[in-house]
């Protein structure tokens, strides 16, 4: 049934839940490890890693090929802001608060996480945003990153 005949029938618009990413590992169990041991996630023998609001699914690629993290976007001048876009590439965003941000990023290297670019600020439009990034054992670039508003000096 379409989206558009689901909400004639029942009168509300059909809705997508819970958005789970699934990550092509190139060893599960070392995976798994890292995904408890060092950034502190629920892990159980489907490949779930679940920590707060973060939840990925861990699976085992094939091939060593086929464990592929995304490389750097290419860069746009149509944002409603400045911005053109990060320096690095994207495999996961998490949102995170200001104040949580430069703790998790310690606690992660003090489990011997590796901290691809350390916690840095910058701002466009009326917001300022601070954003750190880990690497995983295949080279996945996990973001956390925190925004507010600009404060008023």
């Amino acid at each position: 049934m379409s989206e558009q005949a689901a909400e004639i029938v029942t009168g509300q618009k059909a809705k997508f839940g819970q958005t789970i990413q699934v990550r092509l590992v190139s060893d599960l169990k070392k995976s798994q490890e890292y995904y408890r041991d060092v950034l502190g996630c629920q892990v159980d023998n489907w490949g779930h890693a679940e920590r707060d609001g973060m939840t990925l699914i861990l699976q085992q690629a094939a091939s060593p090929e086929d464990v592929r993290p995304n490389v750097l976007s290419q860069k746009r001048t149509d944002y409603p802001t400045e911005w053109q876009g990060p320096d690095h590439g994207w495999d996961t965003f998490i949102h995170v608060s200001w104040d949580d941000l430069d703790s998790l990023i310690e606690e992660v290297r003090g489990r011997g996480g590796y901290i691809a670019v350390d916690p840095f600020t910058d701002a466009h439009g009326n917001l300022e945003f601070k954003n750190s990034y880990i690497k995983d054992p295949d080279g996945y670039n996990i973001v956390l990153g925190a925004m507010r508003e600009k404060s008023q000096s």
